[in-house]
This record gives structure tokens, sequence and C-alpha cells, in this order.
């Protein structure tokens, strides 16, 4: 919490993250795995709008989203949503990232074991299709 008694800005960022990395687990790719594929997700920006106040205790969710990829995958915007139970929107966050090698710490199209994993993400409505982060990528 702050120092109002709200949810501090660094608790929305990670549990965006987590609703990230949940998301992956539950289409079968967990931490184990992007560790044996050598590659990770990084985040170059985070965009968070507050709505309505969320106080210590209080029950809300968090909604996920695509709202850009890049045709090769290199490149994406995550979009989540945190609501109160009752209804009433706290919060909107947007990543836009890209993914590590981990070996050559560069950045790098993700593996095809990947790649259907962003495809089939639910897209918001001004999804956009994003230019590669791979030099001389496709856009």
């Amino acid at each position: 919490m702050d120092q109002n008694g709200h949810m501090r800005t660094t608790a929305y960022l990670g549990a965006v993250e987590d609703s990230r990395m949940q998301y992956f687990a539950e289409v079968g790719l967990k931490m184990a795995d992007f560790m044996k594929l050598r590659i990770g997700p990084v985040i170059s920006k985070d965009e968070l709008s507050y709505r309505s106040e969320l106080r210590l205790l209080e029950q809300a969710s968090i909604e996920l989203r695509m709202s850009g990829l890049s045709t090769d995958g290199s490149r994406f915007r995550m979009a989540n949503a945190i609501v109160r139970d009752d209804g009433r929107p706290v919060a909107t966050i947007s990543s836009t990232g890209g993914w590590l090698d981990l070996d050559r710490r560069r950045l790098a199209a993700p593996p095809s074991e990947l790649l259907p994993a962003l495809e089939r993400l639910a897209r918001t409505d001004d999804f956009e299709v994003l230019p590669s982060s791979i030099a001389g990528g496709s856009s």
C-alpha cells in the first residue's frame, strides 16, 4: 500500500507481470520452459492509468489482452485491466516489450513454441500490427 492506503504503483506492475506469466503457464509454457528455450520477455515501456482507488483487502481481477503484435512475434503490447469485483474499473496498464535471447542478450523473435500463444491471446478492439524488433525482420 502507499501512504494514502491505496495499492502502490509497483504492486500494480507486479500483478500484471504475474498475469502475463500465468497466461503462458495456462497455455503450457511454464517458467522452466522459458529457461529451456533460453528466452524471456523484456518490457521496454509500461503505461499505467488509474481509474479508481483500490484499498487493502478489496477484491479485484486482472484481464489480459493483446493490443499489438508484430507478425514475427518479436514485439508485443499487452493490455491489462484491473477491475474491482463490483465491476468498477481500477486501472489499465499497457506494457510494450519483446523477447530477449538469454544467451546473446539481444532481442529475438520468439521460438515456434511461443508464437501460437501470443497469437491466441484475446485482442483488444484497437489491436494493431507492430513493427518487428529484429533488424531486417518482417513488420
